[in-house]
């Protein structure tokens, strides 16, 4: 009697989530197959993942996030590939991704990674040889499958092995948005953001600071991250730069940054003004420019001299400061 081999376990894929329309219909034409898909958002300071739990929760799929801001700065201060038109490393950072999730592949037992990425939709990122070097540097080629441009592309493993149906799967290329949102009639999907980049390297603003850090740091901590996001950002010299409050709100999220035990900090005494940060301190001479600054932007008179309250980890000092105007500050301005 001829024994009946076991039935294969359910295909199994780990997808690279960004929370976006793509994201959900490529899991859903996986779906479609039998084939069972859970998804990965990695995060960093430079970009998150809500986009994606609201995409995993729309439409009912597994969803593991994982902080990545180590091994990703190591990759960003000298990608392989270059920066695109500010400081986004963007193929070297889909083939790092993708390396990733391949490890979780191997450790959750996938059959195969996938991703929304569209064919041509982007015109840096998402060339057909764009997508050939993120499989070729992720350690992975062959088993990443794009279901809404596959048909365009080289055959995978996946598709080579009968684990999905090549036929069934799509065609989709170019930066129109037509097919995608009949699809999403198709499957119920009403509610999804806008095909908008959510990612900080892209911003020029963002990308001047950061750029400007790592030109002057060798070793950056989460919190001066955060602080590129808020205020102005004003370079004294090459050790000391300072950060400027421009609203109430910015001043907020800039005392969130602020680390007593390293960091000094700048408010006006008697006058509406901005709070300053100077991460990691500095000397004496610098501490009053600091604060000539820090009145400059307030409501202080601008030909009177004025207090500056200055906390420091050694304790708080008042200081008689001219207010430098706001224009003359602009010099110092990272831009």
């Amino acid at each position: 009697m001829n024994a009946t081999a076991p039935p294969r376990p359910p295909v199994r894929a780990l997808g690279l989530c960004s929370g976006g329309l793509d994201s959900m219909l490529a899991a859903q034409v996986l779906r479609d197959q039998g084939v069972e898909v859970e998804w990965v958002s990695f995060e960093t300071p430079f970009f998150g993942a809500s986009k994606a739990r609201q995409a995993a929760r729309r439409i009912g799929i597994p969803l593991a996030v994982r902080d990545i801001t180590e091994v990703y700065l190591d990759m960003l201060r000298n990608p392989r590939c270059g920066y695109g038109r500010h400081m986004n490393p963007c193929m070297d950072c889909h083939a790092l991704m993708f390396r990733l999730a391949g490890e979780m592949m191997a450790e959750g037992r996938f059959d195969f990674l996938f991703s929304g990425e569209v064919l041509g939709q982007r015109p840096m990122s998402q060339t057909a040889n764009s997508l050939r070097y993120v499989e070729k540097h992720s350690g992975h080629a062959g088993f990443i499958l794009r279901p809404l441009s596959a048909r365009r592309l080289p055959e995978t493993v996946p598709e080579q092995r009968a684990w999905v149906d090549r036929a069934r799967l799509l065609d989709i290329s170019g930066r129109g948005r037509k097919r995608q949102m009949a699809l999403a009639e198709h499957y119920g999907i009403r509610d999804y953001p806008a095909p908008a980049g959510g990612c900080l390297l892209t911003d020029k603003g963002y990308s001047a600071r950061l750029g400007d850090l790592f030109a002057h740091r060798s070793n950056v901590t989460r919190a001066e991250l955060e602080l590129l996001r808020h205020g102005r950002h004003l370079r004294l010299d090459d050790a000391v730069k300072i950060v400027v409050g421009r609203t109430r709100s910015e001043n907020e999220q800039i005392e969130r940054c602020i680390d007593p035990r390293r960091d000094a900090r700048l408010r006006m005494d008697s006058f509406p003004g901005p709070l300053v940060a100077v991460p990691g301190g500095a000397r004496d001479e610098l501490l009053t420019l600091a604060g000539a600054i820090c009145a400059g932007y307030s409501k202080a008179p601008p030909d009177a001299p004025v207090d500056v309250r200055i906390d420091t980890p050694a304790g708080t000092a008042v200081r008689r400061v001219l207010p430098l105007p706001p224009a003359e500050a602009r010099r110092f301005l990272i831009k």
